[in-house]
């Protein structure tokens, strides 16, 4: 299947905005971007940088910049969706019964890619180590199987793990992760990849 076939499957799916998934698309088409399908959604890329994509949610659909930081956003339609964690991706964000503004929104593509050709970008800080959490630690400890195939695991995959068993608040949280998480780890699965197959 084309990326522009999954493109098409992926909005005949979007039952409730679907139309107007439909009218964004045709707005990235209009540029040099290059639509593919990135962790299951539409990304419109330029040179192989990920410059903008768009998805749909319960409650709206979305437009995704990559690097929507350096967007001088003069409409004040952009917002941070993970604020303290995202540093470079901006969101604009429509519900039900909004107006698509297609010159705007092709402005704003438009210096998105302008921004990409400049070569701006947040470069990404790769975090070095893995720090486990007291339980992983001892549940580590006590399977050797399991260890085993938790080493050799990337450090990636295994700091998704550490994070999602340890952050977990009671004893019963952590011990339901672990039994969820210890199958992925033996097939040498992330806890993120199906998300990351399209």
């Amino acid at each position: 299947m084309t990326p522009s076939e999954k493109v098409t499957e992926f909005i005949a799916k979007q039952t409730t905005w679907s139309k107007e998934l439909t009218i964004l698309r045709s707005l990235f088409q209009k540029t040099e971007l290059v639509e593919e399908i990135k962790w299951g959604a539409p990304t419109y890329t330029l040179n192989g940088k990920l410059v903008v994509g768009f998805t749909g949610f319960k409650n709206h659909y979305a437009i995704w910049f990559h690097q929507g930081v350096f967007l001088k956003d003069r409409e004040k339609v952009l917002v941070n969706a993970q604020e303290g964690k995202t540093k470079a991706m901006r969101q604009w964000r429509f519900e039900k019964g909004d107006t698509i503004r297609e010159v705007l929104v092709l402005n704003y593509i438009q210096e998105a890619i302008e921004n990409c050709v400049a070569g701006k970008e947040v470069k990404i800080e790769r975090k070095k180590g893995v720090t486990l959490a007291p339980f992983l630690k001892e549940a580590l400890k006590n399977d050797p199987t399991l260890r085993k195939a938790f080493q050799e695991l990337t450090p990636g995959k295994q700091r998704e793990y550490a994070e999602h068993i340890g952050t977990a608040k009671q004893e019963q949280t952590n011990i339901s992760r672990l039994e969820k998480a210890r199958i992925l780890i033996l097939k040498g699965k992330g806890l993120h990849d199906k998300y990351k197959n399209c």
